[in-house]
């Protein structure tokens, strides 16, 4: 039987680590940790995961800091927003909600936030800090499957690790942290050619290619890892990048969806925006 990777439940861990870190942060310095969410326009997808990422910056024990433009805000508009929370000493972490409405430069407007404020891990320094090695905040998704895998006990060094997928909000730092932590990577996209070639030799198969149903059993090595990092909303319900339940009795563990991956983004969300106050303030990384 394939075991079911639980991400509600280390996403729970890791919660309630933040939070008692935090409040130890606070003790021991009385610099509560702020994060400030960043909404353009009324997108309703948006509207709720900001919500649910302030109500849990709050049960984490930090402050809530928001910011609503409206939908014809201009660039102008919302650089001066960013501008003046990355020069705010009391605010320690900055996330500008995306998508943005058109006629926005998203890219330039995540490279005005601050690396040491760069909880989404997304500006250009971020990115480089990444690549070199160097201390920085991570993006929450990447790093939220490392957790995962760590709680499971999957051996990360030696493994072969194949990638389905190169964004730079997932593939690409996944890659990153999978080589940081001595595995060997492939990098796989949708348009890679013989794909289930490519991708049937993963010890750790981390899916994140936005193409409901992609990978199957064709895929798949016996006795892999896969973590499915897609969701889409389809008649039947929500569903993933990987068929599901094909894999039972294949893979050894595999990420549900939702469940899996989902809850584990808000989670290191949090863990960043607490780091990056550590960071600001020079209290440790």
């Amino acid at each position: 039987m394939t075991s079911t990777i639980d991400g509600r439940k280390t996403a729970r861990d890791v919660r309630s680590k933040v939070a008692e870190e935090t409040a130890s942060f606070v003790a021991a310095t009385g610099i509560v940790p702020a994060l400030a969410t960043v909404l353009v326009g009324e997108d309703p997808a948006s509207a709720v995961y900001v919500a649910n990422k302030r109500r849990a910056v709050r049960a984490a024990g930090m402050r809530d800091v928001h910011r609503a433009l409206p939908a014809d805000a201009t660039q102008e508009d919302v650089a001066a927003v960013l501008d003046a929370l990355a020069a705010d000493p009391e605010v320690s972490g900055i996330l500008l909600q995306l998508p943005l409405p058109a006629g926005l430069d998203s890219a330039a407007l995540i490279d005005r936030i601050p690396a040491v404020k760069d909880v989404d891990g997304l500006t250009t320094a971020s990115a480089g800090l990444l690549a070199r090695g160097a201390y920085g905040l991570r993006p929450c998704t990447p790093s939220g499957v490392m957790e995962l895998l760590d709680a499971e006990g999957v051996t990360v060094k030696g493994a072969h690790a194949v990638v389905v997928g190169r964004s730079e909000l997932v593939g690409r730092p996944m890659a990153q942290l999978l080589l940081r932590r001595d595995a060997t990577v492939t990098v796989a996209h949708r348009h890679t050619p013989d794909l289930a070639a490519v991708t049937r030799p993963a010890d750790i198969l981390v899916v994140a290619a936005g193409v409901p149903g992609l990978i199957g059993p064709e895929h798949v090595k016996p006795g892999a890892t896969v973590v499915d990092v897609g969701i889409h909303r389809t008649g039947t319900g929500l569903t993933g990048d990987v068929r599901a339940t094909e894999l039972d009795g294949l893979a050894a563990r595999l990420t549900p969806v939702p469940g899996g991956v989902g809850p584990m983004t808000i989670a290191l969300l949090l863990a960043n925006t607490l780091r990056a106050a550590r960071w600001s303030h020079g209290s440790g990384r």
